[in-house]
Parts: structure tokens; C-alpha cells; sequence
């Protein structure tokens, strides 16, 4: 399940960014009973408790909420329910008496609604294009490029896409670019869609596709999902190929504090990738790098026995390369591949 602060915040603020009210647990006499998702309830103002806590009779219960200094005794104030479980948490829509015309939950906080109900899992990311990352030559591989296109790949998932309007805002990033992610996309082919059918006939009119924001909502669901995932677990997964017909996974994730090689435990979280394939004449193998305060820790495994060995003899010739790049390695290790 997807964690519940974020949740109502995210539900509050699609309600017109109302700020979401949660009775006071430690002077709350009321039970959950009798409310619904998205219902409209008054609440009267039966007295000031402390600075900013009330007491409140909603729904003929009795409730100690942190509401605006300015109210007083009588005064009545519209709430809305963003939230049942665990907690019952509130909106406040305004002051009012009576109460105004009740209102429905946006489309925003019903589809998180609904998404709060999945399990969590691990934000999947494809290729942007079904592209190997390289060619096979007789050259060596271009590394740079490679991670280059990893760095791509993963850059226009649309994971990122609110930190990247952010950065458009400042100008760091350009319209180009921002225009390229998958929310733009939708939105692209939902208004090409709709041009066209304003140019068919009126009396085809009874076969045009409904286009409105509810339904570019609904195929950028998964999306938004896989946001929500990447946020609560700290990872996210690209599946993509390395070259023709080799499949690659690629995980990147953060870690709780490690102690390194020399006993140290690291300070603070630190990042994590992972590299995954089954070649041919290696077998399963994966690379996990861990970046902490000490450095770089290297992590190899392979199914095979020949393979491990291989990995060893060239453990020492891997960071020496590393160093020459100003890459600090703390430890290496070379382990029996287990499968995840």
C-alpha cells in the first residue's frame, strides 16, 4: 500500500489545495462511523480548547481539531472527507452558514483513491525505444555513450517529470526537453486526435472518440503509479536490451547506512545500481555498485564457478581503471549469483 501521509496530502491538495485537518488523536472522543470518501460535513465551533484547537461537533460527535485562531464559539466550517483510514482526516472548503452547495472529490484525488488501494511494487521502466544500447563491432564499446543512453532512457521515463517542469521554471531545462516525456506525449497525441475529429463529417459524428482529460488521465495511470511506487520504495527497475537480443535489467535504489570493508558504518543512506544479464557463455551475472562517504564498493557475481573466477583475476585490472578516472574503490567482492 502506498504511505498514508502522502496519500492524503496528495488528496488534499487536489481538492483546490484545501489543507487536510486530522482530529487530534490524544483528545479525539469520536469514533470513524458514519462517514464516507469525499463526503461534505458541517462542523459547528462549540469552543476554543488552547491557541488554534477546538472543540467541534461533527456528525453529533465531538472532535479536537487545529482550525484558523479567527473562529469563535457558533461559527460553522465545511469540511470534506479526504481520508478514512487509518486516520480520519478532513479538508477545510471554507466558513460558511449554512453550508454551500456539496461538491464532488476531483478526478485527481478519486484516481488516488484508487491507486492507494494497489500494492506497492517496483517502478518499471522500458526503453524509451526498443534500441539496443550498442551495436556488436570488434571495437571496443563506447562506455560513454552507453550510459549516456542509460542516463536518457531513464530521464525521459516521466518519473521525473515534476522536478523537470521545475527546472524548466528556472531554466535549466528547455521546452524541447520537457516536451519529449511521456505526460507530454499523451497530450500531444490526445490534441492530434481530437483535430482530426473535428474534420470529420457531422454526420459521423456519432463515432468520434470522446477526448477530454479524464481519459488522458486514465492512460497516463500506470505512470503516476509508478511514481507513487518510485517514491515510497526508493527504486525503480529499466528493462531494456544491451545489444541485439541480450536483455538487460538495471536497478538503481537507496540503501539504509553499510558498513564498508574496513568496519565503518557508511554516514547517512547511500545509492545503489545494479546491472543484470544472462549471456551466453557466462551465464547469469550482476554488477552492483555502492556509492557511499568512503567510496566506491564493487559487488560481482556469476552463477558459474569460471566465471567467478574470471571476475576475480580481473577485480584488480577493474579498479585500477577506475582509480586512473579518480574513482576511489573501497572493496570488491566476488559472490554466487542469487537469483532475485
Amino acid at each position: 500500500m502506498l504511505p498514508t501521509d502522502v496519500l492524503n496530502t496528495l488528496r488534499a491538495l487536489s481538492l483546490n489545495e484545501r489543507t487536510p485537518i486530522t482530529p487530534l488523536p490524544d483528545k479525539d472522543t469520536s469514533g470513524k462511523g458514519g462517514f464516507e470518501l469525499g463526503q461534505k460535513v458541517q462542523g459547528t465551533i462549540q469552543s476554543q480548547v488552547e491557541s488554534g484547537v477546538f472543540k467541534v461537533r461533527v456528525l453529533e460527535q465531538m472532535m479536537h481539531m487545529q482550525l484558523p485562531e479567527n473562529l469563535k464559539s457558533g461559527d460553522v466550517v465545511e469540511l470534506q472527507v479526504v481520508s478514512i483510514q487509518p486516520r480520519l482526516t478532513f479538508s477545510l472548503a471554507a466558513l460558511s452558514n449554512p453550508l454551500s452547495a456539496p461538491e464532488n472529490l476531483s478526478n485527481t484525488s478519486l484516481l488516488l483513491s484508487a491507486l492507494s488501494q494497489k500494492p506497492q511494487e517496483k517502478a518499471y521502466v522500458s526503453a524509451i525505444r526498443n534500441e539496443p544500447l550498442m551495436t556488436i563491432t570488434t571495437a571496443p564499446p563506447d562506455t560513454t555513450a552507453i550510459a549516456d543512453k542509460l542516463q536518457d532512457s531513464l530521464s525521459k521515463s516521466g518519473l521525473f517529470y515534476e522536478s523537470h517542469q521545475a527546472q524548466w521554471l528556472s531554466g535549466s531545462r528547455s521546452t524541447a526537453q520537457l516536451l519529449q516525456e511521456p505526460q507530454n506525449l499523451v497530450a500531444q497525441a490526445t490534441r492530434a486526435t481530437a483535430d482530426g475529429s473535428r474534420n470529420v463529417d457531422a454526420g459521423a459524428s456519432g463515432s468520434r472518440q470522446d477526448i477530454s482529460s479524464t481519459n488522458i488521465s486514465n492512460q497516463l495511470q500506470p505512470l503516476v503509479q509508478q511514481q507513487l511506487n518510485a517514491l515510497e520504495t526508493r527504486q525503480v527497475l529499466w528493462h531494456g536490451l544491451a545489444w541485439p537480443n541480450q536483455r538487460m535489467d538495471w536497478e538503481i535504489h537507496e540503501e539504509s547506512p553499510r558498513k564498508n570493508a574496513l568496519g565503518y558504518e557508511e554516514s547517512g543512506k547511500q545509492w545503489a545500481t545494479q546491472v543484470r544479464l544472462d549471456l551466453p557463455n557466462l551465464g547469469e551475472v550482476a554488477a552492483m555498485l555502492r556509492f557511499g562517504s568512503h567510496g566506491l564498493s564493487i559487488t560481482l557475481d556469476a552463477s558459474g564457478d569460471s566465471t567467478r573466477a574470471l571476475f576475480g583475476a580481473a577485480s584488480s585490472q577493474l579498479t585500477a581503471a577506475l582509480a586512473e578516472r579518480g574513482i576511489t574503490v573501497s572493496s570488491t567482492l566476488v559472490a554466487p549469483h542469487v537469483k532475485t
